[in-house]
């Protein structure tokens, strides 16, 4: 970035982008503005013709410009948010390259990261999306190093999750730049517990369900999620957390209401829906990638939880509208 303010960022705001990933972003900016009594940032909300994107929700936000791969700034962020593949065009994935020859920072909000990743911007970069794209994205962009965390800052790419995450984001640049009493005047004004970091992880399994004092529940859970394709016994998980097999299966049935064994197949179960229906690998690389080495008791189990085969899931689902990368989050 330039060494001195103002810094200028652009939201480059794609079809159905995410209104309230863009608006925590830009919030930040303004109230850093406010609190430091100077005009330390300046922002843009732009689009390729520079008419105003329609967001997820119905609502646009203007004034919006017009950019292309000549336009100046310290960051330019892609928004995104559903069905962002549709959105993702040859022109888009252009400017994005004339941008990144010429040395501008790229950033991507919710599932804008899609687009970095598709024009080869994030080849060899940690970079982050939202969750719910994060395992078909893994696929389809293996030289992209997916991290789980609520952003990631990796030299010039900022990339982040959805959601309200963008303030963290935003606030951490603020403090790298300004200070952090600056960043903690401006959290204080939004009433935030706290300014979350880069350690955050922006989605961890059955905390929302029963919260963070449960920690021994959380980390066999967080466990099950980052082995889905080589799958650990229940004595492993227990042996990693430091409690019996006996206390994890008490822990699962008496807050989750199963069995620990049927929750982590049922997960791996369900990111193999997930890659069925947003990506074209067989049923043969799926059923090996969630951890299954016999096909037939795949299939078996994949009907037993949503009443189909994988087969004709993905039949059904091509029926139907299909459901891309980025069609779902934001």
């Amino acid at each position: 970035m330039n060494p001195e303010p103002p810094w200028r960022f652009i939201f480059l705001t794609l079809p159905n982008y995410s209104l309230i990933a863009v608006s925590s972003a830009v919030e930040a900016l303004r109230m850093a503005n406010r609190v430091t009594k100077q005009n330390v940032y300046a922002w843009t909300i732009a689009s390729l013709d520079g008419s105003a994107q329609t967001a997820s929700n119905g609502l646009a936000m203007s004034p919006s410009e017009a950019i292309d791969g000549r336009a100046t700034a310290d960051i330019v962020f892609v928004c995104g948010g559903v069905d962002v593949e549709r959105a993702v065009t040859t022109e888009l994935s252009v400017t994005l390259r004339q941008l990144a020859q010429r040395g501008i920072a790229l950033g991507s909000l919710c599932t804008g990261g899609y687009a970095l990743a598709k024009a080869g911007l994030l080849d060899k970069y940690k970079a982050v999306i939202h969750w719910e794209n994060m395992s078909a994205l893994r696929e389809q962009f293996p030289r992209v190093v997916f991290s789980e965390q609520l952003f990631a800052i990796d030299r010039d790419r900022y990339t982040c999750s959805g959601g309200i995450a963008p303030l963290d984001l935003m606030l951490n640049i603020i403090k790298d730049q300004l200070g952090q009493s600056i960043a903690s005047m401006i959290s204080e004004q939004f009433i935030l517990d706290r300014i979350r970091n880069d350690q955050d992880r922006q989605h961890v399994p059955l905390q929302a369900r029963v919260g963070l004092f449960h920690e021994n529940l959380i980390e066999a859970a967080a466990l099950m999620e980052a082995n889905i394709e080589e799958p650990l016994s229940l004595d492993d998980i227990a042996a990693l957390v430091g409690v019996s097999r006996r206390q994890i299966e008490r822990l699962f049935k008496r807050y989750v209401g199963e069995v620990p064994t049927k929750y982590y197949l049922d997960m791996r179960l369900r990111r193999a829906r997930t890659l069925l229906l947003q990506t074209a690998m067989s049923v043969m690389d799926i059923a090996v990638a969630c951890g299954f080495q016999s096909p037939p008791h795949f299939s078996k189990c994949y009907r037993q939880l949503f009443g189909h085969t994988p087969s004709a899931e993905r039949q059904l689902s091509r029926r139907n509208t299909p459901l891309d990368p980025g069609a779902v989050g934001g």
